[in-house]
Parts: structure tokens; C-alpha cells; sequence
């Protein structure tokens, strides 16, 4: 609107140097002798244009206007403002922010030669700060620091020493403002960093408080100097991060009991000059609080912090700096109260007691304010401030570079040393800085302490504050609306890191870690090793040196993660080798860029990986071949929750996309990989139930074997012999048989399948067979090729004929055999048969096709049953291996898998004609619906199920801990251990505990074998 004004005059306006009161603007102009009838003059055209730059073109022009009235010689300040462009950018650019500057200028003109450019120095030394202070109130000579029995003394006192001090005071940070926002208005300046800035005011105020130590002395006598006593300060001003408008926290301390009384007087006084000419100074974090003495002596502190002091006191201790009184004994108050804040964290709930803390001053926001809130609101200055110390705190203990007062330099530091990831730091460090520069432009309008945002509809203040910011416009966005969304941004991300850093489980663990065990190579650490439980110490620090050593980053994070798996380690079965363990799946995985990072970030998935490592040797072999479900253990349900059919899909999905059969299949292994690592971790962690995980295996070995089939199917068909106008000239079904037919693989169990084709219209049956034939043979050895994985054995005992039959037959080449040839124990085996794979419709028809021999009509005769039950007695005789303990062997012992399925298929076959829900592969189904029907006993029943599904279980933790298959229950100690872990057991469990369960579970089935299966009278 200004514009349009403009361009409808024959003269330029005010209002396109953004000046919204054109008229008043205009006079303002002409009585500063910079505007004439037809414009800007041409000799400060220069100084209009940088009105209009500054943030509020307005509040500067009416700053103008009431300085020219003050100052005695307005001309020559004119003249300068046109030909010195730092004068003019810092001059304008602070008019054009703080009234209360304005004010300052009216009552004191000649400070505005402060920022003159051949005068002005910006940002200095505390010794400069404080030299012009004394200088202010008389306080020249002297030997010593001021407050010392041979420091300077003022020679003003009351109401003319504080309006003195506060004038300097006021031009001094006048100086600071003006090299802040200079370059707001002339691009040429260099705008000095937040943290500069934060420094300056902080120095500043440092030699505030030792002015005013002057003028107390001055006010009580100097007798009172004799007092050796120190100021420390803490908070923003300890830090070096002190605001244009704050409080400024300290403590007192005296040397002697002798010293608390004069430097009682001299403390109260200081603060009482201090307040009247610059700032409260506020002893509230002093021991016992505002309750307290407000001077102790260092031993005083001492005992307070040892035996009372609550875990925020520790916290505000990080700042705690010296910087006024006797610089001896604040030294040695630093020296002292250092290792008290540095193993702080040690403290029993020290982690919850901070987070608390934090809750706390959040909850006293008003809710109508807590969005606006820059300091205390969630994403404001306190979120970063707060999580930066949790990490001091608990990480500092052990790595002295994170020590830092100053909340920016500790946030790199973290950042540095791998405790905060860089891109999280950085992103803190950049949303920290915008934060504390929107805070200093808001106190510098009224130099009053503030830290509440504008209310999204106060669009003029918001644009003068972002134009003060650097912010400008961006197409349709004004300037404010552009600071909005930055502020929105800014606080959005830091909630979001304060949330993720703050809250992260780890940090707890590693508080809970002795300080000295954070050492990790010292020989103490050797000792607390063998006292955790670890049988080869000495190896374990090897293992440690390996993993940390150097100076990169990958070494520091591991230095912070290491304690706390040492201790997590120790709670599982074997804490060596889950130590060694995780040493080579870090090697194997040090260029994996997300790896460290995820163990650091997510808690939980440093606990979860401990409990794997420490009690299996399969999961760490599988996890350097597939990382990526290390992400799925900070997410349980999907770890734990995934659909097998999903899987399967997904599996012939990805498969299908090779035509070569050597790719797909090594596709499917890789896919096969990681389900069946994602189902042992979930299996191991207690987050899947058994019958699940039994599923999931057999799903996506029915996958794989699908895959393979397809593949070889079509590369096969591609062979000139095979290329014909009818097509691929059989159709070929997989026949699922034992526990692939019921569902219930486990990790190393193989694949027992029939191979059954039927030939394409038109083709001839053998030439069908021989086609299916080479189709099987090459799935066969694609699946059997030697893998690092768990085999992919594809067992065809079970085909007519045994191992002397044809590989393939057609379906009615079985129903003939089955007819003529078959035995009652390969009736037997045809119980479970289901199709899982290749032609669909074909493999329905083969298991309707073999009911008639699985169901017999009349059930079994007595010869048969006898029969049945030699063969079992003959199996357990013949085929336990030598030397193997019958009462713990869980496939051929007594009461385990094969007693409680041959049971079962027994029942079957007696009754299954008469009871269609006996016609199931599942054991768990079959015994459950034999119990139903009557044939089985409901108490049986559950005996039966518990000891078939703890066999299941038993033989998963074996292959699960051991890293290979093995039906026998392990005798040594610490493998059994790692068994009872995997089946469930809490850590520390009596092994023998956990042998008479299993052994108490499969005796009672045995019994319900012996008198179901084999027909015995029992008492």
C-alpha cells in the first residue's frame, strides 16, 4: 500500500522507505536535515535508505527525532552518520529495535560516539569491561581483585555510585547491542555469533559484580576486605551465555568461619548495589536455597553437597564459575565441588530425578502461554539446556571434553564424541542459536526480561522482529509470517531431539555404571569383570581395546555403549561369548554408517542385542549377513507381528523379478535370512508364541521351495529339447509331508516333500515325468548349494519306494502304487501331506486322491496296529544315536516328538474315517481334535501337547544357541544355561531346575504313550 501511495505522488514519498506515517515521517526527515521538497537530501540519501532497513523503520526515525533535540550538536552527529556506514548500521539498527536504547541516548548524547567506527570494539575483555566500570565510580589503584583487602575502592557511593555504574553499564552492553545488529542495516559489518555476543554480556556482567564489589567496600568500610571470600557464578553468567536482560545467579563462599561475617555484609551489600545499577543478582542456588546462609565456607559447601544436596543442585553446579573476590579460593571451590557434579550421576534415580525436574518447571507454563514460551515451553531454550546436561552428567564422568559451562561447546562436544549424532547436533546447535537471538531481540525493545514470543496476531510486532532477525519477506509470506514458521521449525525440531536425546534409554543403563568402570582398561576394570561373571577377563579386555581404540568416532561411541553392554552382558548366559560376539558383528559391520547410531540412539535395542548375543551363536552368524533386523529390535511389533502369509507373498514377489534360477534362489535365501533371523530374535525375546514361530518357519521354507520350483520351472522350459508349441509340458505340485505338511518346521529342520506332475494336454507321460524330473533335480541342487545359512535340505525319503523310487510320478502313478505296493507306515507318513507348492489344483487332487489310503474306511485292523508299533520300537531302538540319553533326546526320546506324534497318527488312523476333524497335519490340531471326538483323553491331550510343543521348543533353543541343529538336551553347564534362557527361564535360573521340568513333562507323556500307543495297563 505504501508503493501504490508513492507512485500516485509527483515527489517520492516517506512511505516507500517503509515508514507508515508518511506525513509525521516527512517533518521527522525535514528537521533532521535530511528531506527536502523533492526528497531525501543527496548527502544523506545513504543514511534514509538505511532507516529503511532498520527493523522498525518507525521506532528508529522517532528515536532520530528525540536524540537531535538532546545532543548539543546534532549537525556534526549528522555528518558523521553520512560518512562513517558502521556509525550508521549500528546506530540506526539499535534505534530501530530498543526504545530503551533511545532512551538511554537522550539522557546520555555522547554515547553515541561508543559506536563510532573509529572507536567501537564490540565484544571485549572482562579486564576492559571492568576497567571502565571502576573508572565510572572512582575506583583506580589498587593491587589486588576488587572485594580483596588490595583491591580498588570506589570513590562514589550511594545514589551517585549506582547512577554512575548503571550509565556505564548501560553504555557498555550499548556497545555490544550495536555490534549485534549492525549488520541489519549495513550488510558491510560483521555480525559477531550468538556466542560471542552471550559472552560479552556475560563478561560484562562479570565486571558489573566486581564494580559493585567496590563500591560495597566502599559503602562498609574496607575493613571488611580483610574477608577472604569468592562470588561464583552460576547459571547463564557461569556459563558465558548471559542475555541483554537476566538475572545473575551466584553463590558466596568464604574461606574461614571467620570470613562468613564480613563477607556476609560485603555479599548483601554487593547485591543491593548490583540490583539498583544493573541486574538482580539472585543467591537462590546457593545451599538450602533462600533458606540458607547466604555465605558458607568452602567446607561448608562441601558437607552440604556430600549429605543434602538433591540432583538439580549438582546440576546447576556444572556452571559454577569463579569470577569475582579472591581467585584462589575460587579456585579451589571449582576443584572441589568438580568431582561431586561428575559422579553425580551415579546417584540412585538420578536420570528419573532430572527428567522430573524437567516435567516440573514445564508444568508451571501457563497453558494459554506454553506455545510462546522460549525459555520454559516444550522446544524452548530449557529442552535443549536440560538434555545437554542429562548427557554432561552421564557421559562426562568418563570423557573430560564434554565438561564444558557453556551448553553450545558441550553440545559439540557431544556431538564430537559420537554421544549425539552430528546431524542431531548440529540441528540442536543451529535451533538453540535462532531461539537465544529471538530471546536478545525481544529484550533489547524495553531492556526487560522476557522470553515470550509474540501471539501469532500481532503482525507488527512480528515483522519488526523478524526484519531485526534478518528475516525478510519470501514471495507471499511477509517477514513475520516467515518468522513464524521459523519459530515453529525451530521448536518443533528441538521437542523432537529434546524428546529422543532426554528420553533415551540408554542413558539410564550408563548412570547406573560406576564411574571407575567407565575406565575400561584399567586394571580395576579387570577386576570388576571377573566379579560380573566374565570367566576370561583378560580376553574381555581385549576385546574392549579392540573395539575403542583409536581417536575416530566409531571408538568414542563405543567407548559410552561399552560399560553398559558389560553389564548387560554379565546378566545373560554367557557373557564372553556375547562379548566376543558383539566384537565381530561391530567389525563386521563398522562401515554399516546407521549401526552405532542405532545402538546409541535406541536403548532398547542395546538390550535386546545383549540378551541375543549372550545366549546364541546363530543370531550373531546371521546378523552380519543381515543387519538390517537389528532396526526391527527397537520395534516389537514389527519384530514380533508380522503375517507369515505377508511374508510369503512378499518373498515370491521379490523372487520373481530374476528370471536366472541362481539369482532368485540367492534372493530367496537372502529374504529367508532375515525372516528367520527376525523370527529367532523374536523367539529369543519372548515376543512370539511357540505354535507362531513354528508357523512362520514352515511359511517361508514353503516360500523358498515355491521360488525355487517356479524358477527352475521356466529356465528348465527354456532347454531346446523342452521348447515345443504346446508349451511347459507338465504341471508339477509339492506335496508337503512331515512337519512341512504340519506346519511345524523349526530352525534346522529339514523339508520332507513328494514330488507328484501330470502331463499338458497333448504331451506324453514320460515325456512329462523327465521334464518334472529336471525341474526336481534342479531345484534340489540349487537349495542344497553350500550356504553359511541354516541348510535348505530337501528330504524325498518319503516317496514311493523310499530312496529306490523315481524322483517324480504322476499322480496317477502314486494312487496306483499307494493301491498296490504300500505299507501301513507309508499310510502313515501320507497323515500329514498337504500341498504347499507349484500347481494348486493338482496338489488338491493328489490329497483327495490318497484319503482312501490315510482314512481307512474300516479303520485299522490289528495286525496293522501291531505293526505300527513295532516299527515305532524298532525307530527308538535303531535310530537313537549312540551314546544320546533316551530321557533327553527331544525327537527319540522318551515323551518326546516322535512318541507324541506316532500317538496321534495311531489315533488317526483308527478313527479319522469316522471323524472328519481328526483329517488335520498339525499335531497340536490332530490331538486337540481327538480330544473332542473322544478318542483322547482330555487330560491325556494336555499332556501330550505340553511335552510335544517343550520338545519343539527344546530343539529351537539348541539350534538357537548352539548355532546347529540337535535334538539332544546339552549337559555342560553354561549351554543349558543359555537353553533355559531361550525356553524362557529368568537369568540365574537353577539348571536343574530346568532339567527335572523337562523331565518331569515328558515322563508324565510318556505314560499316556505307553498306555494310548502301545495299548499297556497302567496303574
Amino acid at each position: 500500500m505504501a508503493h501504490s501511495s508513492a507512485r500516485s505522488g509527483s515527489t517520492p514519498s516517506p512511505a516507500r522507505y517503509g515508514f507508515s506515517d508518511a506525513e509525521r515521517a516527512r517533518s521527522q526527515l525535514i528537521a533532521a536535515g535530511w528531506w527536502s521538497e523533492s526528497g531525501p537530501v543527496p548527502a544523506f540519501a545513504e543514511v534514509v535508505a538505511a532507516l529503511s532497513r532498520a527493523a522498525d523503520p518507525d521506532l528508529a526515525l522517532l528515536a532520530v527525532d528525540r536524540f537531535r533535540e538532546s545532543v548539543g550538536e546534532w549537525d556534526a552527529v549528522s555528518a558523521e552518520l553520512a560518512s562513517d556506514p558502521g556509525l550508521r548500521g549500528r546506530l540506526l539498527a539499535v534505534w530501530g529495535v530498543s526504545s530503551a536504547f533511545a532512551d538511554h541516548l537522550v539522557a546520555h548524547p555522547e554515547d553515541w560516539q561508543r559506536l563510532r567506527s573509529s572507536r567501537a570494539r564490540g565484544p571485549s575483555s572482562v579486564e576492559e569491561y571492568t576497567a571502565a566500570l571502576l573508572s565510572a565510580v572512582g575506583a583506580e589503584g589498587g593491587t589486588g581483585e576488587p572485594g580483596t583487602s588490595d583491591g580498588p575502592v570506589a570513590a562514589l557511593h550511594g545514589t551517585e555510585a549506582t547512577s554512575a555504574l548503571r550509565a556505564e553499564y548501560r553504555g557498555l552492553v550499548l556497545e555490544i547491542a550495536g555490534a549485534d545488529l549492525g549488520a541489519v542495516v549495513e550488510s558491510s559489518l560483521d555480525a559477531p555469533s550468538y556466542e560471542r555476543v552471550a559472552a560479552a554480556l556475560s563478561d560484562v556482567a562479570v565486571a558489573a559484580l566486581r564494580a559493585a564489589l567496590a563500591v560495597a567496600v566502599r559503602e562498609v568500610g574496607q575493613e571488611m576486605a580483610a574477608a577472604r571470600w569468592s562470588v561464583i557464578a552460576m547459571g547463564k553468567c557461569g556459563g558465558r551465555e548471559l542475555n541483554y536482560v537476566s538475572d545473575v545467579d551466584v553463590v558466596f563462599v568464604a574461606d574461614s568461619e571467620a570470613d562468613v561475617a564480613p563477607a556476609t555484609r560485603l555479599a548483601s551489600t554487593v547485591m543491593q548495589v548490583a540490583g539498583k545499577a544493573f541486574f538482580e543478582v539472585d543467591a537462590a542456588l546457593r545451599p538450602e536455597g533462600k533458606s540458607g546462609a547466604l555465605v558458607r565456607t568452602l567446607d561448608g559447601h562441601l558437607a552440604y553437597y556430600r549429605r543434602w544436596a538433591r540432583t538439580w543442585e549438582f546440576q546447576a553446579l556444572l556452571k559454577a564459575r569463579a569470577v569475582a573476590g579472591d581467585p584462589e579460593l575460587g579456585q579451589r571451590y571449582e576443584d572441589a565441588v568438580q568431582p561431586l557434579v561428575w559422579t553425580a550421576a551415579e546417584r540412585k534415580d538420578f536420570v528419573p530425578d532430572v527428567r522430573s525436574m524437567r516435567r516440573r518447571v514445564e508444568d508451571h507454563v501457563p497453558a494459554e502461554l506454553a506455545e510462546r514460551e522460549l525459555k520454559l515451553g516444550r522446544g524452548g531454550l530449557r529442552d535443549v539446556e536440560f538434555a545437554v546436561q542429562l548427557l554432561q552428567m552421564v557421559h562426562g564422568r568418563s570423557e573430560e571434553s564434554v565438561r564444558s559451562q557453556s551448553t553450545l561447546d558441550a553440545l559439540l562436544s557431544l556431538g564430537d564424541n559420537g554421544y549425539v549424532g552430528r546431524n542431531d547436533a548440529a540441528d540442536l546447535v543451529e535451533s538453540y542459536r535462532f531461539l537465544r537471538a529471538v530471546e536478545h531481540r525481544l529484550q533489547l525493545r524495553k531492556l526487560l526480561r522476557t522470553h515470550l514470543f509474540p501471539a501469532e496476531g500481532d503482525n507488527e510486532t512480528l515483522h519488526s522482529l523478524a526484519r531485526s532477525l534478518g528475516l525478510r519477506s519470501r514471495g507471499k509470506q511477509s517477514a513475520g509470517d516467515v518468522l513464524l514458521a521459523e519459530f515453529r521449525r525451530h521448536g518443533n525440531r528441538v521437542r523432537r531431539l529434546h524428546e529422543k536425546l532426554f528420553y533415551r534409554p540408554l542413558l539410564e543403563a550408563v548412570s547406573k555404571v560406576p564411574t571407575a568402570a567407565m575406565r575400561l582398561t584399567t586394571g580395576a576394570a579387570a577386576d570388576r569383570l571377573s566379579a560380573l561373571g566374565y570367566t576370561s577377563p583378560e580376553g574381555a579386555l581385549r576385546h574392549i581395546e579392540a573395539l575403542t581404540s583409536g581417536m575416530s568416532r566409531r571408538a568414542a561411541i563405543q567407548g559410552a555403549l561399552l560399560p553398559v553392554l558389560l553389564d548387560l552382558f554379565a546378566e545373560t548366559p554367557d557373557p564372553d561369548g556375547g562379548l566376543l560376539a558383539y566384537r565381530k558383528v561391530s567389525e563386521a559391520l563398522a562401515e554399516t554408517p546407521w549401526y552405532l547410531r542405532l545402538l546409541r540412539d535406541e536403548g532398547v535395542v542395546v538390550e535386546r542385542l545383549a540378551t541375543l548375543l549372550g545366549t546364541s551363536k546363530l543370531v550373531p552368524e546371521m546378523l552380519v549377513r543381515a543387519p538390517e533386523v537389528l532396526r526391527l529390535l527397537a520395534d516389537s511389533p514389527a519384530l514380533a507381528e508380522r503375517d507369515p502369509d505377508e511374508v510369503a507373498t512378499s518373498l515370491r514377489s521379490a523372487v520373481s523379478r530374476h528370471p536366472d534360477p541362481e539369482r532368485a534362489v540367492a534372493t530367496a535365501r537372502s529374504l529367508r535370512r532375515y525372516e528367520m533371523l527376525r523370527v529367532g530374535c523374536g523367539d529369543l525375546l519372548g515376543l512370539i508364541e511357540p505354535h507362531r514361530v513354528f508357523r512362520a518357519l514352515s511359511t517361508v521354507w514353503v516360500a523358498v521351495l515355491e521360488a525355487a520350483l517356479e524358477a527352475s520351472a521356466r529356465d528348465v522350459a527354456k532347454r531346446p529339447e523342452w521348447m515345443n508349441d504346446a508349451g511347459v509340458p507338465a504341471r508339477i505340485a509339492v506335496i508337503g509331508m512331515g512337519r512341512l505338511g504340519g506346519a511345524e518346521l523349526g530352525y534346522g529342520s529339514d523339508a520332507d516333500v513328494l514330488f507328484v506332475c501330470e502331463p499338458a494336454d497333448g504331451v506324453e507321460e514320460s515325456t512329462a515325468v523327465r521334464f518334472a524330473t529336471a525341474v526336481v533335480e534342479q531345484v534340489r541342487r540349487l537349495l542344497g548349494a553350500p550356504s553359511q545359512d541354516p541348510p535348505l535340505e530337501v528330504d524325498i525319503g518319503l516317496r514311493p519306494e523310499g530312496k529306490q523310487g523315481a524322483l517324480v510320478r504322476t499322480l496317477e502313478s502314486c494312487v496306483s502304487y499307494y493301491e498296490r505296493w504300500a505299507d501301513v507306515w507309508e499310510a502313515q507318513a501320507l497323515l500329514r501331506a498337504r500341498p504347499v507348492a507349484g500347481d494348486g489344483e493338482l496338489g488338491r487332487r493328489f490329497c483327495a486322491a490318497i484319503d482312501r489310503f490315510r482314512y481307512p474306511a474300516d479303520g485299522l485292523d490289528e495286525a496293522k496296529v501291531r505293526e505300527i508299533r513295532r516299527i515305532k520300537a524298532r525307530v527308538d531302538s535303531e535310530r537313537l544315536p549312540r551314546g544320546a540319553d533316551p530321557a533327553t533326546h527331544t525327537k527319540l526320546g522318551r515323551g518326546g516328538l516322535a512318541d507324541v506324534e506316532w500317538t496321534l497318527q495311531l489315533l488317526q488312523l483308527q478313527h479319522a474315517h469316522a471323524h472328519e476333524s481328526l483329517r488335520v497335519t498339525s499335531t497340536v490340531e490332530g490331538l486337540r481334535a481327538a480330544s473332542e471326538v473322544g478318542v483322547l483323553d482330555a487330560d491325556d491331550t494336555d499332556e501330550l501337547v505340553e511335552a510335544w510343543t517343550l520338545a519343539m521348543r527344546s530343539r529351537n533353543a539348541v539350534m538357537l544357541v548352539r548355532g546347529k541343529a540337535g535334538d539332544q538336551l546339552p549337559k555342560q553347564a553354561r549351554e543349558l544355561a543359555a537353553v533355559a534362557a531361550a525356553l524362557g527361564y529368568p537369568a540365574g535360573v537353577d539348571t536343574g531346575e530346568v532339567m527335572d521340568d523337562y523331565l518331569r513333562v515328558t515322563r508324565r507323556a510318556r505314560t499316556v504313550v505307553e498306555r494310548v500307543f502301545y495299548g499297556e495297563a497302567t496303574d
